[in-house]
């Protein structure tokens, strides 16, 4: 794998070629001092990922990964010196393209490395996961932490209130999309949201904080027991699979293991079709793979009303590529049209879909 370093501190961009350098297989294809060198550099010179600084000077990380994702599309993934810091424009570079983002490895006493093997950790991960291309077929989701088992209690199963759901699923360029969905939703409309978007589990808070300051709705981390309510978004914040119960509560599970995208939007939709009370409306946004296409088309044939983006409008048009090859969707649209148009789904202003069990 060739890998391509931008950042603009020598010492940064020594620490990553030593990172690098631990990984088998790996090998420094180019360095770029800024955003604008490294745009000019990956259009000639393409790598098989990029190590993308966020603070920079003629251009930062953002934009570069925006133009870099226009012209000379390839895996990214944004190694800064503190995420936490950097909270706003890292959720930028993700809804941009970039595929992850992690704290950047530095020098420590008697010239050490510190901190490598979370960068490490995702390189190899990435490794994995795009040795097959960068493409509609690739399989990338979160490259974080093992599984989560529980994230909270297990509430009391019980009787409850029929709630329909508005159900989105993402992945690459997702961050810009749901918050643009989301914004297109009109004020009066607070309807129960559930998120799965492919993130590694440790920035779900912080993406959490960001969409509700972006949204002004009310954002956060789905826990286990966890129902969905009127007003409420959730966010999936496992590497394992977010999925409704039968008795209309949140749980998270390891299975299917097999499954490559973690959490799988497959897994979530299919879970919806299967137990929740009432049809509701769920839309399918950018993303890199064929996650998702499936659970769509078999919401659909449960008589939900399904949507997904248009290609013009997806960073990486994978996963809506998927729910259009199999007539998931009944509408494709661009994503600023996608708030309104599920607004009206929600509210029946749209044609429902008929439960069926033969595809059309």
């Amino acid at each position: 794998m060739r890998v391509a370093i931008i950042n603009d501190l020598k010492l940064a961009v020594e620490a990553l070629k030593r990172t690098v350098a631990q990984v088998p297989g790996c090998e420094i294809a180019w360095t770029a001092a800024d955003g604008k060198e490294g745009v000019e550099r990956c259009a000639k010179d393409r790598p098989d990922l990029i190590l993308m600084d966020i603070v920079m000077p003629v251009m930062d990380g953002v934009e570069a990964t925006r133009r870099i994702m226009q012209h000379s599309p390839c895996p990214i993934l944004v190694v800064t010196a503190t995420v936490e810091g950097n909270l706003d424009r890292v959720y930028n570079a993700l809804g941009a393209g970039a595929l992850d983002a992690v704290q950047g490895p530095t020098f420590g006493s008697g010239g050490a490395l510190d901190g490598a093997q979370p960068v490490v950790r995702r390189i190899r991960t990435l490794q994995r996961l795009t040795s097959n291309g960068y493409g509609a077929s690739a399989a990338v989701g979160p490259v974080g932490p093992e599984p989560v088992r529980s994230l909270g209690p297990t509430s009391t199963p019980g009787s409850a209130a029929a709630v329909r759901l508005l159900a989105l699923g993402a992945s690459t360029g997702g961050p810009e999309a749901l918050v643009t969905v989301l914004r297109g939703l009109s004020r009066g409309f607070t309807p129960a949201i559930v998120i799965v978007q492919h993130l590694d589990p440790e920035f779900v808070p912080g993406f959490c904080a960001w969409m509700s300051a972006q949204t002004g709705r009310s954002v956060r981390p789905a826990v286990q027991g966890d129902r969905p309510e009127p007003g409420r978004v959730l966010v999936a914040c496992s590497v394992d699979h977010l999925a409704l119960a039968p008795d209309q509560s949140l749980r998270y599970t390891p299975e299917p293991v097999e499954q490559p995208y973690r959490p799988s939007v497959d897994v979530f939709f299919a879970s919806l079709a299967r137990f929740a009370s009432r049809p509701g409306v769920a839309a399918l946004l950018t993303g890199m793979g064929r996650d998702g296409g499936t659970g769509l088309l078999t919401l659909k044939r449960a008589g939900w009303r399904t949507l997904a983006q248009d290609e013009a409008s997806s960073v990486v048009y994978g996963m809506p590529r998927a729910a259009r090859d199999l007539g998931a969707a009944l509408e494709i649209l661009p994503v600023a049209s996608l708030g309104a148009a599920l607004e009206a789904a929600y509210t029946r202003r749209m044609p429902v879909a008929r439960p069926t069990s033969e595809p059309r």
